[in-house]
């Protein structure tokens, strides 16, 4: 698996590399936005770790370039912006996950993990919830005659739920078996919630019927009855 650190603090690209190679992942380096977007232009990479203040500007920039060039390699944000609103801005440029600086290195491969290897064999269906069909094989979504365009990350927590149509999904269900995070000390919520936001914008905008349904108090459901 190859991974591509942009991080312009020499010390901790250093310190990163050798924990990803010593995970057996490959790991390549750049320290500025142009250089991280002629390498994803150029080479093939699995996941990439962004930080947000690059030499030549704000990785968010280069995140929202390269998911308009149709870029779909899974992006995790790895920054010390710390409020809410930084996390939301990250996730709606098009992030799969955020990690906040510093972190421990186990958390940080535990998402890569996350990102790269949640792959389970039943997965790898067609799901079919009323008029909504999740391809896991082609990681394609439809409905109706609607082709909906998710990031991995949407697709997960949308493949998630339609494994588990018409039941109710917790926060704490999504954040330890989509995310892989184990300790409620980690926050989730808000992140969790952003991408409900968005599954919900794109799935059920324009339909009569929306499918994606909030149990306030308890969590989420996909289909069955209103």
């Amino acid at each position: 698996m190859q991974v591509l650190v942009v991080e312009d603090d020499e010390r901790l690209a250093r310190s990163l590399v050798k924990g990803l190679e010593e995970a057996h992942y490959s790991a390549t380096t750049c320290r500025s936005a142009a250089d991280a977007h002629r390498l994803i232009e150029a080479d093939s990479h699995d996941l990439i770790l962004l930080d947000l203040g690059l030499a030549d500007g704000d990785g968010l920039d280069l995140l929202r370039l390269i998911r308009r060039e149709g870029v779909r390699i899974p992006v995790l944000i790895i920054t010390a912006r710390d409020a809410i609103p930084d996390r939301v801005e990250g996730l709606d440029a098009g992030a799969d996950d955020y990690l906040v600086k510093p972190f421990a290195l186990a958390e940080l491969l535990a998402r890569i993990r996350a990102r790269l290897h949640r792959v389970e064999p039943q997965l790898a269906t067609r799901i079919q919830v009323g008029d909504l069909e999740v391809d896991g094989v082609g990681r394609r979504v439809t409905r109706g005659d609607r082709m909906v365009e998710l990031t991995p990350q949407e697709f997960l927590v949308l493949q998630y739920l339609a494994l588990r149509a018409g039941k109710i999904v917790s926060r704490e269900m999504l954040a330890r078996d989509v995310w892989q995070v184990r300790s409620r000390a980690t926050p989730m919520d808000n992140v969790i919630d952003v991408h409900i936001s968005h599954l919900r914008e794109k799935i059920d905008r324009g339909f009569d019927r929306p499918l994606i349904q909030t149990i306030r108090g308890v969590g989420f459901r996909l289909g069955g009855e209103l």
